[in-house]
């Protein structure tokens, strides 16, 4: 059960438009969640979900057009954040024409944390040279350089978009393995998007799912799978005709094939009951719902912030 300790990241009502006068369109709807202290939570959904501009807003980058947003018992982008907050953007924003020891320079005097060991072990495991220009490094390791300077900052929030996209398998786990030490050691937070749910899903502890700028799914990891379950058909409809002793809520639409395996939100009475249906992975559990669209979203016990509040002031204004 997911505990209600202060949280790094609380959303209530967020949205976020676009556009001008009556050509507005939102692009973040009614986003409510909250991450605690402490959890790493990955954000999932498809390309132009929204995953990127709510990393964005939750880094002070933009502000919401309605709702309250509080990164850390501040308001998102308070002056009080800056040395608390470190945000990898997905496209590396580096001065090209800088050598990577002069970006480490410029985040030691920047940062008055700033941990020189921690950056290096990063551009250690990319084989960046010091004296390399960022312009000239590759793909993977432009990634490495923006995760050291993030790192090195040794920051409370860690916002991390697409961080690992570029690497290879290898250097993927070593540097995800690295932020995650770093969680384990000095109780930060982070955040961070990605495609790849294999590595989400032994990594992360909390989980938000974001389809067409609201939120599917938020909650502590373990808690939205053992919500789920895997249906064949004759389970299905066993339940449907009120033949098992739980209710249960179909997702994925139900298919004529024999083996298909529905995937079903339970009851409570039934996450707590020995059954023969499967629990899911978190892809088959992410993929089902983006596959329907029309399903109600699901937010875990606690994932609401009314009565938790840690400060912030409330947009009004609206699309």
């Amino acid at each position: 059960m997911t505990t209600l300790t202060a949280a790094a990241v609380q959303a209530e009502g967020v949205g976020l438009c676009a556009g001008r006068g009556g050509r507005r369109g939102q692009l973040l709807a009614d986003c409510t969640f909250r991450v605690p202290r402490g959890a790493v939570c990955g954000i999932v959904g498809p390309n132009g979900a929204g995953k990127s501009l709510l990393l964005s807003a939750a880094a002070g980058l933009i502000r919401p057009d309605s709702g309250r947003l509080t990164v850390l018992g501040q308001p998102a982008g308070a002056d009080a954040l800056l040395g608390e907050v470190a945000f990898v953007d997905q496209h590396r924003p580096l001065y090209p024409r800088m050598r990577a020891a002069e970006l480490l320079a410029m985040g030691r005097d920047l940062n008055p944390r700033w941990d020189g060991e921690l950056a290096e072990e990063l551009l250690a495991l990319g084989r960046i040279p010091l004296t390399s220009r960022a312009g000239s490094l590759s793909g993977g390791q432009r990634s490495l350089l923006s995760l050291a300077l993030a790192r090195g900052k040794r920051p409370r929030l860690l916002l991390l978009d697409e961080p690992l996209s570029d690497l290879d398998p290898l250097a993927r786990r070593a540097a995800l393995g690295l932020l995650l030490g770093d969680v384990a050691d000095g109780g930060g937070t982070v955040l961070l998007s990605s495609h790849v749910l294999g590595d989400l899903e032994e990594a992360i502890d909390h989980l938000l799912l974001i389809d067409g700028g609201r939120i599917r799914l938020a909650g502590e990891l373990s808690e939205l799978l053992g919500a789920h379950r895997l249906l064949d058909r004759l389970g299905l409809l066993e339940c449907q005709a009120g033949l098992a002793p739980w209710r249960v809520h179909p997702v994925d639409p139900v298919d004529a094939e024999p083996r298909h395996l529905t995937l079903v939100r339970v009851d409570r009475q039934a996450r707590t009951r020995e059954t023969d249906a499967e629990l899911p992975s978190l892809e088959e559990m992410v993929v089902s719902y983006l596959r329907s669209p029309s399903v109600a979203g699901w937010l875990a016990p606690g994932m609401r912030p009314g009565g938790y509040g840690d400060g912030g002031g409330t947009v009004a204004s609206q699309c």
